[in-house]
């Protein structure tokens, strides 16, 4: 049986926001302010976690210091929402012997590394959001931008249309993830339930071969099988170079998942180096392969 998510209340200006940095060091501090300007503009508190701008070589501080970090934030009964800085590497070391704090749910917003932070999440049945992250956010266009605050402040998300690869219906939970860090979480005590799941991958900068190597691990294991369908957004980068034959990342993909006997939709706006539409993990939705959309089907959730 799939786990009923929980949805931490919605967002309102004069909401206090924490800045928390779970994976890769903080290195582009510009962007990260043109990202909370976005956020200030629409009336948040910010407030930023202990140790945000700590390094410790291509990490935002040791694993302690990321664990008090994201504990001090989730853990602040004034905090609504945690604004991930970056993505990068390093939220698997974090989460290694984890334990969420019993403590009213808060908005966890990033994707790429902060995958790792979703799908801990999502094992406990507490709904998150795969956006933007500090760092991106202010240069996602106007629309992607309100799509965030849409769903944030008002539980509201328009469809998204890609292009369908395999046609059929499907209603099943949505997750969504980095196909690079789902893949090092299968089998450990992070991975969620996936069984009755829409499942929707993106990636960067992953050689064809290795996205085929990723998937036939998922085959292997069977967690395929389980899946009601599948949501493709943006690999990027993931060309082979020129002089070494090889398959294209769109074959890869296809050969991989398409006799499956599932609905597919490819080309949806999400993922690295572009569009990036927010998607929040926990919710019901349909994926239509024939139109190729996915779209919320439950107009409203219970809210903690």
């Amino acid at each position: 049986m799939s786990l009923s998510f929980v949805y931490p209340a919605w967002l309102k200006p004069g909401d206090l926001v924490y800045v928390v940095a779970t994976s890769g060091a903080l290195r582009n501090l510009e962007a990260m302010e043109k990202g909370l300007d976005i956020w200030r503009s629409r009336g948040y508190n910010i407030a930023f976690s202990q140790y945000y701008r700590s390094k410790w070589g291509y990490l935002a501080g040791t694993d302690e210091e990321r664990r008090q970090s994201l504990a001090q934030a989730w853990g602040d009964p004034d905090c609504r929402a945690l604004l991930c800085a970056r993505g990068g590497y390093g939220s698997s070391r974090l989460l290694e012997n984890w334990q969420w704090e019993k403590v009213a749910p808060k908005w966890v917003i990033g994707f790429s590394d902060v995958t790792g932070i979703l799908w801990s999440l999502a094992r406990m049945g507490i709904s998150s959001v795969h956006g933007p992250v500090l760092t991106t956010l202010a240069s996602e266009p106007p629309w992607s931008q309100r799509r965030l605050f849409d769903w944030l402040e008002k539980g509201q998300l328009e469809p998204i249309r890609g292009r369908g690869w395999v046609t059929g219906k499907a209603t099943g939970t949505l997750l969504c993830a980095n196909l690079t860090v789902a893949t090092h979480l299968l089998g450990t005590s992070q991975q969620p339930h996936l069984e009755g799941v829409i499942l929707a991958l993106e990636d960067v900068s992953e050689a064809p071969y290795r996205l085929d190597r990723m998937l036939t691990q998922w085959r292997m294991l069977g967690i395929l099988d389980k899946l009601k369908g599948i949501a493709l957004g943006r690999f990027s980068r993931c060309e082979a170079p020129p002089d070494i034959p090889s398959q294209t990342v769109e074959e890869v993909l296809r050969d991989r998942l398409t006799t499956l006997g599932i609905p597919i939709v490819a080309d949806l706006p999400f993922g690295h180096e572009g569009v990036n539409g927010a998607l929040p993990l926990g919710i019901t939705v349909e994926l239509d392969g024939e139109e190729g959309t996915l779209k919320i089907i439950s107009p409203k959730f219970p809210t903690f």
